[in-house]
Formats: structure tokens, sequence, C-alpha cells
């Protein structure tokens, strides 16, 4: 057992050999900043100021080998070998606050939905409650056929028995396949929560939120909170697709648009098809986001929240920082494929 310290916050912890910080981390109820927790993403990258640590199989795109020469590691491939000290470059002191010890929750499958033709819905009751932020994720371990996967959260955090999660479907996905084929009331093991692209509450400015695919889950999450929280700032969701057949949910957001103050839902198609009578935007999501944030009030206030595939909120970013969005106040969620078989 060996102790890490991370500042500038000054908090200590402990790590097993064999452990990442990351997982230490969780383990112990500290919420630092990650995202993938597989060395892909580089959300918990950090400077090792001391001590003698090993770095897993990551990604160069996460880690660059300039990055780790001059110290910086990965926390979630990060196995210790001394008591160690490491500075921080991405901590959110909110985040640290709301911190939720990681558990393991034993579930059933209750229930499986089309949404799309490659997305379904999948719910899951739990044996008991797990507690979670609007845009966190899970683990999810389907038993029958010994697979693990990453998943957000696509209900509200007052459902904390019943969890809902959007899959999309991939040729040859595992876990997709699996959950085709398996049956109501199958064992599910929910581990959670992850994440630190949650909702921050009492702001004052816009929200806007920006995703693609299955990135609705966790927006769908934090919009289903905003709602029932009585704030009454600006929110406006942003949403790409192909075409009008990979839209879905229409139904609730047209009752969060006649019950909320001001929330506006502002899908988007990128290959629109002739005939299919699509009169509303219309080209890649992020070029849809530009054109709108010059035509709001107030943006150095507002919080953004991005989810879906690595493109989309790769070229999402630097729109929103143009726009004079606070660094600070954007929150990300990329979904990266899965390395494990």
């Amino acid at each position: 057992m060996h102790k890490v310290r991370l500042e500038p916050v000054g908090i200590e912890m402990e790590v097993e050999e064999g452990e990442t910080v990351l997982d230490a981390a969780f383990r112990q109820g500290v919420a630092l900043p990650h995202g993938c927790k597989e060395g892909q993403c580089s959300a918990c990258k950090c400077i090792l100021n001391e001590g003698d640590v090993e770095l897993l199989k990551y990604s160069t795109f996460a880690l660059s080998d300039p990055e780790k020469e001059s110290g910086q590691v990965l926390l979630c491939r990060t196995l210790v070998y001394s008591d160690i000290e490491v500075e921080l470059l991405n901590y959110d002191e909110d985040l640290l606050s709301r911190s939720i010890a990681v558990r393991a929750f034993p579930g059933r499958l209750a229930g499986v939905e089309p949404l799309t033709h490659d997305i379904v819905r999948i719910a899951i009751d739990l044996e008991e409650p797990m507690k979670f932020w609007a845009g966190q994720f899970a683990d999810l371990t389907l038993h029958g056929a010994q697979i693990t996967r990453s998943y957000s959260m696509g209900n509200a955090p007052s459902e904390p028995d019943r969890l809902e999660f959007i899959i999309k479907k991939y040729p040859g996905g595992a876990f997709s396949t699996a959950i085709a084929q398996a049956k109501i009331g199958d064992t599910i093991t929910v581990k959670g929560p992850y994440g630190s692209c949650f909702r921050r509450e009492q702001r004052t400015g816009p929200m806007v939120l920006v995703g693609g695919g299955s990135g609705m889950a966790p927006l769908m999450s934090i919009l289903l909170d905003q709602a029932a929280s009585g704030e009454t700032r600006p929110v406006r969701f942003f949403y790409g697709a192909r075409t009008v057949q990979d839209l879905f949910a229409l139904e609730i957001f047209a009752d969060l648009e006649a019950r909320m103050p001001d929330f506006k839902f502002i899908p988007a198609l990128s290959h629109p098809e002739d005939g299919d009578g699509w009169a509303g935007e219309t080209g890649f999501i992020h070029d849809v986001l530009r054109r709108h944030l010059l035509e709001m009030d107030d943006t150095e206030e507002a919080d953004a929240y991005s989810c879906g595939p690595p493109p989309m909120i790769d070229a999402a970013l630097p729109i929103l920082q143009m726009a004079d969005v606070d660094p600070a106040r954007i929150y990300f969620d990329k979904f990266t494929p899965a390395t494990q078989p």
C-alpha cells in the first residue's frame, strides 16, 4: 500500500500495488477528472512530481512521447511502486465536493426498446438504488455473455432504482449483439458512477448541450434533471443525426419545450433525404452550433456539455471557445470505441 498526494488540492489517498491511481480514487470516493478510463482521452493527465510509477498501455494521442518525457502521466494507466506526488492539470472543486464512491450494484434486465434502426434503450432494475449525478456513466457487465462496457445513464438521478441506457448497435459489436440476444430478467451488474461531465447546479447563464448518436443519453439525463430543478436558465440542445430516421424522443423534447421556461431542441441532419419533408437545420452539428451561438446572449456565462463521437466533440470545442464560453465550463464525454474484446 502506498500513498498518493494530489496537488494543488492537498488530498491524500492510498493505492495498492497493481491498482491504478484512478481506480484507487474511485474506490475511496475521490472524484478526479476522467473520461474513458482506458488511456485514450487524456482527461486524467497530470504531472508526476515525485515517486516511482509504471504506465500500462495507452494511446499516444492521449499522452505523447514528449509529454511522457516531461513527467506527465495518465492516472488511469498509472501503477505506483512508492509513495508519489502528482500535480493535477485539471481539477474541479465542485467535482471534488460531490464525490460518490464507486460501487457494484446487482441488477436485472427489465426492458429493451428499439429507438432507431441502430439505437436501443435498455432498462435495468437494481436491487438497491445507485446515487449518481445527471450526465454520469457506469460499467455494465452482462453476465451471460461475460462482457463489460461503459454507458451513460439516460434517466434523471431521481430514478436511482431503475436505470436507462441508450446503446448504439455496431456491426460485430459484442455488447449490443449480446443485448439483442438477452432475455428479460438476465443478470447485469452496474458499477459506478463515473464521469465528471455532470450537470452543474445553481448557474444563471445559458446551458448548451451538444450531442450525436448515443451521446443523447447523458444529455437527456442532464436535461431531465434541469427540467425538474425549477431553474430558469435558457437551455439549447443541439443534436446531430444523418437522416430523419436517426432522430428519436422528439415527443419528449416537444413536451419539455412546452413545460420549461426557455428550452429549444435543435436537431440537424447531415444527410437529409429527398422526400422526407425535413424543414429543420441541415449540415454538421458544429456548423449549426456556430450559427446559433452568434445569436445567443451571455455566452461567457454559459455551461456547455458535449457528448458523442470524438470527431464531433473535437469540432465543437473550438467553436464554443470562440463564442467566449469559459473553457473551465466546457464539459465533454468522448464516446471512444471499446478496446477490450
